[in-house]
C-alpha cells in the first residue's frame, strides 16, 4: 500500500517531466470543465480553484470549476460519466465518490469514471471553536467518554471519509456522539464557530482561513508523524486514540477517455507540481504530492485498492454487509 510516508519519498526522488514535454502537444480541446461535488470554499473547490492557477499556462486551455450538489457526490459523478469522453469534462476525486457507491449504490457509481491521475493525499484534522473548553483531542474524548451521546461532531456529505472516520472514533473511544453531515466544509465550519457542533473534521485547505484568523484551535491530526507545517500539533496516537486517516486527491474522467489525453494531464500535472510557485502552496497546505500514482495505470490500481480496503473498514463498522 502507498503511504503518506512513501509518498513523500518518491515525491523528492522521483525526477518530474520536464515543461519542454508538454508544449509539443496541444490539449484536443480549447476549454475544460472541472467538476466537483464540494461547495464553494470546500476541500475540493479549494484544491480545484488553486490547481487551474497553475494548470492554465501549462496546458494552454481556459478551466472553469462546476460545483454540483447533492447525493453525496453521486450527483456530481453521474454529471461526469454521461458527458463525452473527449476531455472537455473531469471530476475531482476524494475517497468520498467510493464511500458513496459501497454506500447507496447510484446508477453511476466510482468505477463508472476512469481514473487519470492521484495528485496528493491529504492530512486530516480536528478541531474546534477558540472558545472551546478543549485544548486538545484527548481532553475532547475523556469529555464524550464521562457524557456518552452528549457530544455533536460534524463532517462533510454522509458518505464521506470524514464522517467514517467520526463513526471509527466513535467507537475507539466509547463516545457515542452524534455525527453531523454536511453538504461541504464550508457548511461545517459555519456550525462549528457558532457552536452548533463540539467538534469538526477537515484538510488544511477547508479551515486554514479561520485558523489563521484565531477562530478555530486545532485538537490533533490524523496522520502517522506529525505534519512540518504544524510541528506543535500532536497526532491522534500521540493521545493515545489509534486513528489514521488517509484522504487522496486525483481527477477522473469519462469511461472512453483516450490514453493520449490522460498522458497529458499527467504531464501537465508533473510540470505544476515541480514549479516553485505551485510547490509553495501545497507545502503550506502540507499536501503530498504523488508522483508515482500520476499516471492512469497507478491511479487505477491506487483506486481498486482504496476501494477493497474501504469496504472492508464499512464492514467492520457494521455500515454494509
Amino acid at each position: 500500500m502507498f503511504t503518506r510516508r512513501s509518498l513523500a519519498v518518491a515525491a523528492a526522488a522521483v525526477p518530474l517531466a520536464a515543461p519542454r514535454v508538454l508544449a509539443q502537444t496541444r490539449y484536443p480541446l480549447p476549454s475544460v470543465t472541472l467538476v466537483t461535488h464540494s461547495s464553494p470554499g470546500g476541500g475540493s473547490d479549494v484544491f480545484l480553484r488553486e490547481l487551474i492557477k497553475h494548470l492554465t499556462p501549462v496546458m494552454g486551455v481556459s478551466f472553469a470549476v462546476e460545483n454540483v450538489r447533492g447525493g453525496s457526490g453521486a450527483t456530481a459523478v453521474a454529471r461526469v460519466a454521461r458527458a463525452q469522453p473527449n476531455g472537455g469534462m473531469v471530476y475531482a476525486t476524494t475517497p468520498t465518490y467510493i464511500q458513496t457507491t459501497l454506500l447507496s449504490r447510484p446508477e453511476f457509481g466510482y468505477d463508472s469514471l476512469n481514473p487519470l491521475s492521484i495528485v496528493f493525499l491529504d492530512p486530516q484534522l480536528i478541531y474546534t471553536r477558540v472558545q472551546s473548553p478543549f485544548q486538545t483531542l484527548a481532553e475532547a474524548m475523556d469529555a464524550a467518554r464521562a457524557s456518552p451521546g452528549r457530544q455533536r461532531w460534524g463532517a462533510a456529505n454522509p458518505a464521506s471519509l470524514e464522517r467514517i472516520a467520526l463513526e471509527r472514533l466513535n467507537r475507539l473511544v466509547g463516545a457515542r456522539a452524534a455525527v453531523v453531515p454536511h453538504e461541504g466544509g464550508g457548511d461545517l465550519m459555519i456550525n462549528v464557530l457558532n457552536g452548533t457542533l463540539d467538534l469538526g473534521i477537515g484538510e488544511i485547505q477547508e479551515i486554514n482561513a479561520q485558523d489563521e484568523a484565531g477562530r478555530i484551535r486545532l485538537l490533533g491530526v490524523l496522520t502517522e508523524s506529525r505534519l512540518e507545517t504544524t510541528p506543535s500539533l500532536a497526532t491522534a496516537r500521540e493521545q493515545g486514540i489509534d486513528l489514521v486517516v488517509t484522504k487522496f486527491r486525483g481527477l477522473a474522467g469519462p469511461k472512453g477517455m483516450a490514453d493520449e489525453i490522460a498522458e497529458l494531464w499527467a504531464g501537465a500535472l508533473r510540470t505544476v507540481l515541480d514549479s516553485p510557485a505551485y510547490r509553495a502552496v501545497y507545502a503550506k497546505e502540507s499536501l503530498v504530492p504523488t508522483p508515482l500514482l500520476l499516471p492512469r495505470a497507478a491511479a487505477r490500481e491506487f483506486t481498486t485498492r482504496v476501494a477493497t480496503e474501504t469496504a472492508s473498514s464499512l464492514r467492520e463498522l457494521g455500515v454494509v454487509r
